[in-house]
């Protein structure tokens, strides 16, 4: 079997925002919104990165587009640190990365028509006339599923759904090897996500794409992704295939998080795992295991020192204290033995 080539290569990716107070304007704090993730993703792979809502997931995607500036790590693109790069090599590099993002209707100008926001793209990085555009415009559009008379109405006039089917036009139309998917679907009825969910599919047989797709449904990220990533304040804690990931999840925050998936049995009952507390800040993150403060079964350990992220076997990483101290951690995390290790019983 030939090796999967590396298309995208994230390395200790690091994201702060400043936080200023006082006359001058001084900074006084850091908001740690992405702080030292690495992973890399292989072309034509859809790539997973879940989470809470307020874990970074977004900036990440954003940061290693260079929508918003880097404050560390290297994102090495093809083989080329994108950082490093100069405006003019920038813009050729963004025709080969483009991004779908959540909120379809506020990711178009309302002043545009749809054939002019398609048509964008091509107007700065091709030569191509302004009916020349158009045509292709509609056959992207015509590839999602919408009609050729679309190009002439504006983005008000569209449905949710259809919007999102609009975006990704748009993302096509100048023909990118990369897509971040920014929580696509989150903002659609069910019925609507399996039908946008189909259409990335086909797109990407069709035009050899590789995705990184960023949501918060756990169902639908089973569905879509080869690969998942698990994020949690700014930090990756779980790492692995999809089967393995969903068949024997490592870390005590990814278990939580597969326990709130709906099973479709009325007569089946599923015990959820509760975790207790509120997402600490990213302005002030725990020291240690930054899920230490709402992991039923954290320990001394787990509140001083942060854990390694470590390959335990076929590419799943985790970062656990319970895991690395002894197999016993490893197993799976229910109500049951959350209170055996409270009550210390193991």
């Amino acid at each position: 079997m030939a090796e999967k080539k590396v298309l995208l290569d994230v390395k200790n990716l690091v994201k702060y925002y400043p936080v200023r107070a006082g006359i001058l304007q001084r900074v006084v704090a850091q908001v740690k919104a992405v702080d030292d993730i690495s992973f890399h993703i292989y072309e034509g792979e859809s790539f997973g990165l879940v989470g809470e809502s307020g874990c970074g997931k977004s900036t990440a995607g954003q940061t290693l587009l260079r929508l918003v500036p880097h404050t560390g790590g290297e994102v090495h693109f093809n083989g080329e640190n994108i950082f490093d790069l100069e405006r003019s090599d920038m813009k050729e590099m963004r025709r080969q990365m483009q991004i779908i993002f959540q909120d379809p209707f506020a990711s178009l100008n309302p002043r545009m028509t749809i054939g002019e926001s398609i048509g964008e793209g091509l107007r700065v990085h091709t030569n191509q006339t302004p009916q020349q555009r158009l045509d292709f415009a509609i056959q992207m559009l015509e590839r999602v599923g919408l009609r050729a008379d679309h190009t002439a109405r504006y983005p008000h006039e569209f449905s949710g759904g259809q919007r999102q089917r609009i975006g990704i036009a748009r993302a096509l139309a100048v023909n990118p090897k990369f897509i971040v998917c920014d929580e696509p679907v989150s903002a659609l009825d069910v019925s609507i996500q399996a039908q946008v969910l189909k259409i990335l599919k086909e797109l990407q047989s069709d035009f050899q794409l590789t995705y990184l797709f960023i949501a918060h449904n756990l169902s639908v990220v089973e569905h879509f992704c080869d690969r998942i990533a698990v994020m949690y304040l700014g930090k990756i804690v779980e790492m692995s295939t999809r089967e393995e990931l969903f068949s024997n999840p490592l870390h005590p925050y990814t278990q939580a998080l597969m326990s709130t998936i709906p099973v479709p049995n009325p007569r089946k009952k599923k015990k959820r795992i509760i975790l207790k507390g509120d997402v600490p800040s990213p302005l002030n993150p725990p020291t240690g295991c930054r899920f230490h403060t709402r992991c039923p079964i954290a320990f001394d350990k787990c509140r001083v020192e942060e854990p390694p992220f470590k390959d335990y076997g076929d590419g799943h990483f985790s970062a656990c204290w319970h895991i690395e101290d002894g197999g016993e951690g490893a197993s799976k995390l229910t109500p049951e033995r959350i209170a055996e290790v409270q009550s210390g019983n193991i």
